[in-house]
This record gives C-alpha cells, sequence and structure tokens, in this order.
C-alpha cells in the first residue's frame, strides 16, 4: 500500500512541476517584449499622431525613437492640391535628435518593410543628403556633487 501512495505522490509531484514550469514559461513569454524584426517601425499614438523611426528599445516604460519622421499635408498655394510628403523631425526649433514617448500612450507598432512606400521615402531622403541618422544619445551624466 505504501509503494502505491509513494507512486501516486510521485506523479502528482511530476504533473504539479509540469504545470508550475508551463505556467513560468507562458508568463515569460507573455511579458518579453516583441522581437524588432526591421529597421523602422511606424507608431501610432492615442492622440492619432503617428512617426516612423527607428526603436531603440521596448524594455522600459518609455520607447525611444531615432532618426524620426512623420508624415505632413501640405497645400500648393496656386493650384491648392494636397499633397502628403515625409519630413524628417530634427528640423524644428529645438532640433531633437531623439523622442522619447511614454509606451502607455502608444497605441500599436508596427513594422515598416523595406519595400514599403514609407521605407522608399526614406531611403530617398537619405539619398539626397538629408540630415543623417542621428548618433545614440550620450549616457546622462551623473549628478555634480558639491
Amino acid at each position: 500500500m505504501t509503494k502505491g501512495i509513494a507512486s501516486v505522490i510521485a506523479v502528482l509531484v511530476a504533473i504539479v512541476a509540469a504545470a508550475v514550469g508551463f505556467l513560468a514559461y507562458q508568463s515569460w513569454r507573455t511579458n518579453a517584449p516583441p522581437a524588432l524584426s526591421t529597421p523602422y517601425h511606424a507608431v501610432l499614438l492615442l492622440n492619432g499622431q503617428a512617426f516612423f523611426g527607428r526603436v531603440q528599445s521596448l524594455d522600459s516604460e518609455y520607447i525611444v525613437l531615432q532618426d524620426v519622421y512623420y508624415i505632413q499635408s501640405r497645400q500648393h498655394p496656386e493650384t491648392k492640391q494636397v499633397a502628403n510628403v515625409l519630413v524628417k523631425r530634427g528640423q524644428e526649433w529645438h532640433s531633437p535628435d531623439r523622442m522619447i514617448l511614454n509606451r502607455r500612450q502608444v497605441i500599436l507598432l508596427e513594422p515598416v518593410t523595406e519595400t514599403s512606400q514609407v521605407a522608399k521615402l526614406i531611403g530617398e531622403q537619405a539619398g539626397k543628403g538629408a540630415t543623417p541618422p542621428a548618433p545614440p544619445a550620450p549616457p546622462l551624466a551623473p549628478p555634480a556633487q558639491k
């Protein structure tokens, strides 16, 4: 009788161990950030703005985008025809070299395939001598000690 109970306990322990291992794996897989499979990604924010850029990391509460582009609608003064133009961020008065986005404001993050129209326009701008991609941001200096 004790051999039978020991066998049942051993089987139950094995089942519980397998279940705990499976749940741990599922939790790890669910919490892991998605793989960044392309050089550029489209980022859509809660306020409706869309940006295209190089995602540096998805591991924190903030998403850092570099080499950022956005679409701007421009109206021809004579014909009044509206055209959408891809604009490289960084030409603004404060000359930003990156965007730091709160991930709670991001609705979606999608890869920009290299054959897409956006990727082709980015390539054209880079080929025309547009502002080159910004280098990675230097680390923040520690606060000065008094």
